[in-house]
């Protein structure tokens, strides 16, 4: 995370003129070379949401960086007499010139200096420095300035009393009677029907699918029952079969749907015959049916417990509405500008996850895009779009965890460590291990941070229906549902451990 892992500042970026430097932000991290030095820092406010951090380092202490370029360079040259990684550093020195050596310290060492820098002076960093060398490029103290972009900080009102309306989640008799009416359906019987087949009915039937006279196996079947108007096979047989009655004979010609992979589209020529045709008949619901198909003794208490268990729903799925809405008036509330680094590394997260996803499946973009309808540019739009506002809702939780004073706990911190090594099936041991190595127990810090200030905007939030009549969305004891962490955040990748 930019601010709390200050290395990945370095992922890109170039230096101002062709120097020593160039190069020094480039690849991905820095070189553990050096102990902490005891480098002199300051900061000064620019535009453009940037500032410019100088950084200085004595001479005397640069020089343990040119004892470790000279290392690196021993094990790279070739000297006569010596073993790699032998030679002397005066004899490398007399050999290849003292500036080759400089040339390589400061590429290794300005890295960390810089990271040293933003973590003594607590920058947010979020693209990557443009770094100039201003003093020490062939002799003495070392200084430098990196100019580079910070997270905007926004400051927010209102956002302690956010007034959300959301559906009335109230459960309606309506509702019950389609569950008690889905449970009839699992449990209906099928009776003979002489009247014309209608959507709804069923038809056993014997079906022959061929192309230029060579029978498909996959397309015909015999005794083969099909609910009228379920598009189960192809459209054109829920149409011929409508109004049919048993000894109807029927063919026609239709063209597979895209479920049958590489035959999509292909024409086939079908043919049917009507052998029986069945209607669905529902059981009535009574007490003694209710205790047959339930634990329950009566229609009434089942309809009971129905009713319950769709209010448990729909106060949970209301829950999560709310969170949803209460994060996107928050978001409405930050009016700083929303840079484009931001917003850049979120669409590429989303990218990065939508392929993922799509890899697990076997699919790809492309076959994404075909299957949704879209092209390129519109898909493209809408990540960017959802960028946007997800950094909103990212600045808008950090502004909530500043003003509210929100931190993260020690013990919180270790439940979640212990979340994620169930997740990855490791030791919370190893997992802490790793999340320190990787520089991410600070990012780890700041989802739970931000999970507590949406759980604050959620609690303090007036949450009303459409009628603007106050919702209760308390669930039963026992119900309760455990806190989430916010969506993530701009720029923030907290990968589990590897």
């Amino acid at each position: 995370m930019p601010g709390s892992v200050p290395a990945r500042a370095l992922e890109a970026g170039a230096t101002r003129a062709p120097n020593p430097v160039q190069g020094v932000v480039e690849g991905h991290g820095y070189p553990a070379l050096l102990p902490m030095s005891p480098i002199t820092t300051s900061v000064e406010p620019l535009e453009a949401n940037k500032v410019r951090l100088r950084v200085e380092v004595p001479a005397e202490d640069f020089e343990r960086a040119l004892d470790a370029a000279f290392r690196k360079l021993a094990r790279e040259v070739k000297v006569p007499g010596f073993r790699p990684g032998k030679a002397p550093r005066a004899l490398l020195e007399a050999r290849l010139g003292s500036e080759v050596g400089r040339e390589q310290a400061l590429r290794d060492a300005l890295p960390e200096y810089y990271a040293q820098a933003v973590d003594a002076e607590d920058i947010d960093v979020i693209a990557a420095p443009d770094i100039d060398l201003t003093k020490g490029e062939e002799s003495g103290d070392v200084a430098f300035d990196a100019v580079v972009e910070v997270r905007p900080v926004a400051e927010l009102e209102g956002y302690d009393n956010l007034r959300i309306e959301i559906p009335d989640p109230e459960v309606t008799d309506e509702a019950v009677d389609a569950q008690v009416d889905a449970l009839r359906e699992r449990f209906a019987d099928l009776e003979d029907k002489a009247a014309p087949l209608t959507d709804g009915d069923y038809a056993q039937i014997d079906i022959k699918g061929s192309v230029h006279d060579d029978v498909i196996d996959a397309l015909s079947a015999t005794d083969y029952l099909y609910e009228v108007g379920s598009g189960g096979l192809v459209p054109k047989l829920d149409e011929e079969l409508r109004g049919t009655r048993v000894g109807d004979i029927l063919r026609f010609n239709d063209a597979l749907p895209e479920r049958f992979g590489d035959r999509a589209g292909q024409d086939v020529s079908f043919q049917v015959l009507v052998k029986e045709t069945k209607r669905k008949v529902l059981p009535e619901p009574t007490d003694e049916w209710a205790s047959e198909v339930s634990e329950f003794d009566t229609i009434d208490a089942l309809r009971a417990d129905a009713r319950t268990r769709l209010a448990l729903v729909g106060k949970v799925q209301a829950q999560m509405l709310v969170r949803d809405k209460v994060l996107e008036a928050a978001a409405g509330l930050v009016h700083v500008d929303v840079p484009d680094a931001l917003i850049d590394q979120e669409a590429e997260r989303r990218l990065h996850d939508l392929v993922h996803r799509l890899e697990h499946q076997g699919a790809t973009i492309p076959e994404y895009l075909a299957a949704t309808g879209q092209d390129q540019t519109t898909f493209v739009a809408g990540v960017r779009e959802g960028s946007v506002d997800a950094v909103r809702a990212d600045l808008a939780l950090r502004a909530v965890v500043t003003q509210e004073s929100i931190e993260s706990t020690d013990d919180e911190f270790e439940r979640e460590v212990g979340r994620l090594a169930e997740r990855v099936g490791e030791k919370p041991a190893k997992v802490r291990r790793d999340l320190e190595r990787r520089g991410l127990v600070e990012a780890v810090r700041s989802d739970i941070a931000r999970g507590k200030a949406l759980q604050f905007l959620v609690d303090h939030a007036a949450v009303v229906d459409e009628s603007g009549t106050a919702v209760d969305l308390t669930l039963p004891d026992g119900e309760a549902t455990e806190g989430e962490s916010p969506p993530p955040a701009a720029g923030d990748d907290v990968e589990e451990p590897q």
